[in-house]
């Protein structure tokens, strides 16, 4: 298997076994994957949100989800806003109190986030067109977890 993605390494896949015979006839979803994450990750027009800043929020969203993992991996990329992965960190001295509280809620209570925490957002000078941003980056987050969640789920049953 010649295929390798943050998916794949984070579950654990390696390149013997049946399992490995499955996701190599499944690459294209996984290319896919690898591609959905280059570009909310590190997009060419990435906006207010750096991509040291991305990869912080991802390393929080992770953390929330225990992925101790993945988020180091994406707190590796994560340059001045290192310590915004930490979800004890409100955001606050870096002037993102809004948008961490808003990226918090969305990873870890989805249901509850409402109408008015993006009017908050709004209120805080965020752009629509950014807090759509935010949202793509939770939501690629969230499938990536359950990707690699199922594919530990899988390994176990090809073990």
């Amino acid at each position: 298997m010649a295929l390798v993605t943050t998916a794949l390494r984070q579950a654990g896949i390696t390149t013997e076994g049946g399992l490995a015979a499955a996701v190599e006839g499944r690459a294209a979803i996984f290319e896919m994957t690898q591609a959905a994450e280059d570009a909310v990750l590190r997009p060419k027009d990435e906006g207010p949100w750096s991509h040291d800043l991305r990869a912080a929020l991802a390393a929080r969203i992770a953390t929330l989800n225990d992925e101790a993992d993945l988020a180091a991996q994406y707190a590796d990329g994560a340059g001045a806003f290192a310590d915004l992965a930490d979800p004890e960190n409100d955001g606050a001295a870096q002037g993102l109190a809004e948008v961490v509280a808003f990226m918090d809620k969305v990873a870890a209570d989805t249901r509850n986030v409402a109408a008015a925490d993006v009017s908050g957002l709004q209120a805080a000078g965020v752009a629509d067109a950014d807090i759509v941003r935010l949202a793509e980056l939770n939501a690629f987050l969230a499938y990536q977890i359950r990707v690699i969640a199922g594919l530990r789920l899988m390994k176990g049953a090809f073990a």
